[in-house]
């Protein structure tokens, strides 16, 4: 069985829901508290054993490229008035194994994934969406990689979600629970309403894949808005051999609204132990002025 080596992040998207804070930057490099929130994806990548990393990037993303160089003028600076904490938080963001790519055209996560079919080759590979931040003991992406070091098969991360909010992510169709958390999948849907959820367990941004998984994104004729769906690829890819679905137990901070943006910099502030105790005192004293 091959290692696990590479991973690919897609960060192509033109970040519409933070406008107008995203019109030169790019959304990937907003941060949370003092780190931009694809830091933290790139470190849960190499916590898992990961190697190298393909982002897929699009227009007005050099800020990405830029954050994870070198800065000899910057570390030079810190290092001459011995700001030696501050030196090693700035070259902890370099000698990292990164590969860059265009995607010229955004036609969906699955033309992004498909864009790195030349990167991955025949390997299998882990796929991350910079939406959502995961903490538990283990990193997500590593307890992938333990499953499919077991079956051998593509593992999709999902998560139970209010009946209500199904229509916002891909579903899974659970055929039979094989282990613990470790789920047989009769098919996947994306984005279905309420009513014709199959479960409530949705994927959440993190994918073991397969490379057969290219053969069918060529395949996949685009979907919903005019994109190539993952999802219906792997659905696809779920007819040849079997893709599982593994159900993560930690936390999850969606980055990728205004709302879950603001709510993990508060929690992420609390945390910090540099911000913790202020924060705090600050979100007491504000509570008692609210109505």
């Amino acid at each position: 069985m091959q290692k696990v080596r590479k991973a690919i992040i897609p960060a192509a998207g033109l970040g519409t829901r933070f406008l107008p804070a995203t019109k030169a930057l790019a959304k990937e490099m907003l941060p949370i508290v003092d780190k931009p929130t694809i830091q933290f994806i790139i470190e849960e990548a190499l916590a898992a054993g990961i190697e190298e990393i393909l982002i897929v990037d699009g227009k007005s993303k050099r800020s990405i490229e830029d954050h994870f160089d070198s800065n000899p003028e910057l570390e030079n600076n810190l290092r001459e008035k011995g700001k030696t904490e501050l030196l090693k938080l700035v070259e902890e963001t370099t000698d990292i194994n990164l590969y860059f790519i265009r995607q010229s055209h955004p036609r969906g996560l699955g033309d992004a994934v498909l864009t790195g079919k030349a990167f991955i080759g025949d390997e299998p590979f882990v796929v991350l969406l910079g939406d959502d931040l995961m903490q538990d003991e283990v990193p997500l992406t590593k307890q992938l990689i333990d499953q499919y070091e077991q079956t051998g098969d593509s593992t999709l991360a999902v998560m139970r979600v209010p009946h209500e909010e199904v229509s916002k992510y891909g579903v899974i169709d659970p055929e039979e629970e094989v282990d613990d958390g470790l789920y047989r999948v009769s098919k996947f849907v994306e984005k279905p309403q309420p009513d014709q959820a199959p479960s409530d367990l949705a994927i959440i941004g993190r994918y073991l894949l397969t490379p057969e998984i290219f053969e069918e994104l060529e395949k996949t004729t685009p979907g919903k808005g005019n994109e190539i769906q993952l999802t219906d690829a792997i659905d696809a890819l779920n007819q040849r051999q079997n893709v599982y679905a593994h159900e993560f137990k930690g936390n999850r901070y969606d980055v990728g609204s205004k709302i879950g943006f603001l709510e993990t910099n508060i929690e992420f502030g609390l945390k910090h132990p540099q911000t913790g105790q202020e924060l705090r005192a600050y979100i007491k004293d504000l509570a008692k002025h609210l109505d």
